[in-house]
């Protein structure tokens, strides 16, 4: 052991004698209980999937009996879990029934912390970098794995317990509970400086936190995760500060198995930008009117977004990948070997309504983010024009007579002395009108113009933006968003340009079929994209077939509509909201709710 264990009460009265916010954010926690939900009219941003009766239970109570139970647990988990609260808790709970407790914090088994950050710098990259590596380290690299496998259970004592990252590391014969944390609230907490990255004693910067978190800790977690997910004993929902909810690990695997041969929404998440705009203020009241504005919506992020399961009105969230590590194959049908657990669609807003216009950029090259980053598949993307002014605009494309050198030098002078560009100089601006759709293929610079609302429908990969003009304009905090003129020149594809862009990056809707009903559109991708996009209009009722292909969707014309998978599962859908049916669902019907006619856009893997 590298240091002596920790007293959880010390630890616990010592965070709660700080008054800090344990998350920042203007935005509220899901609610534990549907009861506290306000039900909307239209969109929902708290979707859940019926998990049956009597399968969600609440609090540390409830727990505490399963442990009783069991007298033995190992309580694993993911980082940013409050596991001080959580040992407390826990403790006081099992001290109240008169029962000894020995507890087993796996913080006492870290590898000290240069040890650490010796270990994790080859894959953070440059210290002023946004991006790093994904890193090949496994968490039990983390540990001082010697010492954790001799650490011994106390026969003496009611209830025995290893708790925290890494738990199921002990060499202990135990029931194993999961404990896991959104990554959108793990991201609140990061903010609020309440929270610390693996093995790590003090926060750091956000930017600092964030690299670490996307390239290390999650990647050595998710692995983890993966390992654990077909046997762990229980889950628990820990996003709560001061309770839990938790389900039986046999039927939350029950629940996914349904799931993936179903209809579903993933609970979609919000957050602010320089660039924000009003139009999901405007359109989702459940959100926090108080935020400034909403610059992104995280529709459909698999890496970021959870599912939620409902029982008897509670909620319990689970990662989305939880859903891809179990059945994979199921969701991708016949791309499950080409993709393996990573869902590679990706659905998010882009709201410039009365907001401005998002930073002129580019995407890396595939051999590129590969090579660089480590990720598998690029960030290859198209813009779907939602809604929009009769303004709106999306740049796209060089112009005819792009000048390389000088474009890089006039970018260079503008980052160095903080100068305005005439930025049409050199890159088009083309007309947006409701329902176009924009090519952008890794290598193409564009940007999204203000009285836009985007529906981006991309590759999944998603932090790998390089900006090269940022209208010399500060982020929220005030601080000058980062600039990567050196990457962007890197992977800048300048034959894209002229009388080209129009011919090969602005989609030429055509009618691919009609039948009964419907009428299906194509809306065709560039070459270089490896998933289509179909628009299905129709005015009461259509059935599609998979045809054991995952299809991501969302009704972008009219009130409503309900959808009824194979499996007989029902669930309906208002304007603008992301669902997915798995490969394995077979077929599904669409039944419109509107009075008008119904528009329906179907993503899907080529």
């Amino acid at each position: 052991m590298k240091d002596n264990p920790i007293n959880p009460y010390h630890i616990f009265n010592l965070v709660m004698s700080i008054e800090e916010p344990m998350r920042k954010t203007r935005q509220e926690i899901m609610p534990r209980h549907i009861n506290k939900i306000n039900q909307p009219q239209g969109y929902d941003i708290y979707p859940y999937y019926p998990l049956g009766d009597q399968k969600i239970f609440d609090g540390y109570s409830s727990l505490c009996d399963y442990i009783v139970e069991q007298k033995t647990v190992a309580i694993d988990g993911f980082v940013g879990v409050f596991w001080n609260r959580l040992i407390t808790a826990l403790t006081q709970e099992l001290s109240s029934r008169q029962l000894s407790v020995n507890i087993i914090d796996t913080a006492s088994f870290f590898k000290s912390e240069a040890e650490l950050n010796a270990m994790i710098a080859p894959f953070l990259g440059a210290e002023d970098s946004v991006w790093g590596r994904k890193t090949t380290l496994t968490l039990s690299d983390y540990f001082d794995t010697a010492a954790l496998n001799e650490v011994q259970k106390d026969s003496t004592a009611d209830i025995n317990m290893v708790i925290g990252c890494g738990a199921s590391l002990a060499s202990w014969n135990a029931s194993l509970i999961y404990v896991d944390l959104p990554k959108n609230e793990l991201q609140h907490r990061m903010s609020a400086g309440s929270i610390c990255n693996l093995g790590m004693k003090q926060p750091e910067g956000q930017m600092e936190m964030y690299k670490r978190f996307y390239f290390v800790d999650w990647v050595v977690l998710n692995q983890h995760k993966k390992e654990l997910i077909h046997t762990l004993d229980v889950f628990v929902d820990a996003q709560w500060e001061d309770e839990v909810n938790w389900a039986h690990g046999k039927d939350l695997r029950n629940g996914l198995t349904k799931m993936s041969s179903s209809v579903f929404r993933a609970r979609p998440w919000f957050a602010p930008g320089a660039w924000g705009g009003q139009w999901m203020k405007d359109h989702m009241p459940q959100l926090d009117q108080n935020e400034v504005n909403y610059a992104w919506s995280f529709e459909l992020i698999v890496p970021e977004n959870g599912i939620v399961f409902e029982s008897d009105g509670w909620l319990l969230e689970v990662s989305f990948d939880a859903l891809m590590f179990t059945h994979n194959k199921n969701v991708l049908g016949k791309h499950a070997a080409q993709f393996g657990d990573e869902f590679p669609i990706r659905f998010d807003f882009l709201d410039t309504f009365d907001g401005g216009n998002l930073s002129i950029q580019c995407h890396p090259s595939l051999e590129y983010i590969q090579n660089e980053f480590g990720e598998n598949i690029t960030q290859d993307e198209t813009y779907y024009i939602l809604d929009c002014k009769d303004d709106a605009t999306v740049y796209l494309g060089f112009q005819k007579d792009i000048d390389a050198v000088e474009f890089r030098e006039t970018l260079e002078n503008s980052n160095l002395n903080n100068q305005e560009i005439d930025i049409e100089k050199y890159v088009q601006v083309h007309q947006a009108k409701k329902h176009d759709l924009f090519l952008i293929p890794n290598g193409t610079v564009h940007s999204a113009g203000a009285e836009n609302l985007v529906l981006e429908i991309s590759a999944t990969p998603y932090i790998f933006t390089f900006k090269m003009y940022d209208w010399v304009r500060l982020d929220l905090n005030g601080k000058p968003r980062p600039i990567n003129i050196d990457h962007a020149f890197k992977n800048l594809d300048f034959s894209r340009k002229g009388d080209k862009v129009k011919q090969e990056l602005i989609a030429k809707p055509s009618v691919l079929f009609e039948r009964d009903d419907m009428t299906c559109y194509h809306l065709p991708t560039h070459q270089d994209h490896f998933y289509d996009v179909h628009r299905l209009e129709f005015d009461q009722e259509i059935e599609v077939e998979t045809e054991n292909v995952c299809h991501v969707l969302m009704l972008v014309e009219g009130t409503a509509i309900t959808v009824e998978s194979a499996d007989g599962t029902i669930m309906t859908f208002p304007f603008a909201e992301t669902f997915v049916i798995p490969a394995a669902a077979g077929s599904y019907k669409i039944i419109n709710q509107s009075a008008e006619g119904a528009k329906v856009i179907k993503a899907f893997l080529k």
